[in-house]
């Protein structure tokens, strides 16, 4: 097993006065040679969104995006016709391709957002642009690692192009988990949103990131009561 640690306090920042964004990897004005990304998850933003202000219309091509809201509501507008809210309970998936524009606002002029921004490389460049979203069913990660991202359509969560599963729990303290590689030569960074944990012998706190490949499963104990997310994603880049 490989392996390699991102404490929380080791994350890149940025403060924009309505914006404040943790970056796991390199990002806008966050430059690091060591950080750039984890095979191809190579974005991982833990946003804050002050009330009524976002992201205006800008433009992504050939990336997957997937968004996350931790707490209060998000509007998407996008050049597909989309028009939605993604709001805690919910994720979102992008597929750019050829490419898409969109916005992302916080959909509350007295709440913040708080959300999840993550991108993965594509497998195929050139596509289709494509977007997906899911409500998480009540109960759905207790004490489970419900899957919520996948490359398949008709398999349970939002679609990626690439070969990539994300999975997220809320374990109580004491529970013990595996989580089993679905495909040869990937790996798994573990983000954990809260609590604290033990993952393949690395304890994690709150907002630690750890990833591990050369595994084809990994074990998982909550110390205490934890929210936890795992990325399993190819380790080879695309050509």
């Amino acid at each position: 097993m490989q392996s390699t640690f991102h404490p929380a306090d080791s994350r890149g920042l940025a403060e924009h006065g309505w914006l404040k964004s943790h970056h796991t990897f390199s990002f806008a004005n966050y430059r690091n040679a060591e950080r750039m990304n984890f095979g191809t998850l190579r974005v991982l933003n833990d946003d804050y969104v002050a009330p009524g202000r976002g992201f205006g219309k800008h433009r992504h091509e050939n990336m997957e995006i997937v968004s996350i809201p931790l707490s209060g509501d998000l509007k998407h507008e996008d050049s597909m016709g989309n028009q939605t809210i993604i709001k805690q309970g919910d994720v979102q998936a992008m597929s750019a391709g050829t490419g898409v524009a969109h916005s992302e606002m916080n959909a509350s002029a007295d709440e913040a957002v708080e959300f999840l921004q993550i991108w993965v490389f594509p497998k195929s460049r050139n596509v289709e642009p494509t977007y997906s979203q899911i409500t998480l069913e009540d109960g759905a990660l207790d004490n489970n690692l419900d899957q919520i991202v996948s490359p398949h359509p008709t398999d349970r969560g939002v679609s990626v192009n690439q070969d990539a599963w994300f999975h997220l729990g809320n374990l109580s303290a004491g529970t013990e988990l595996d989580y089993e590689l679905k495909k040869a030569g990937n790996g798994v960074y573990a983000f954990l949103l809260e609590g604290s944990i033990n993952l393949a012998g690395q304890h994690l706190d709150r907002r630690d990131g750890f990833g591990v490949w050369d595994v084809n499963r990994i074990d998982i104990t909550a110390n205490t009561d934890a929210r936890v997310l795992l990325m399993e994603v190819p380790m080879e880049l695309p050509g």
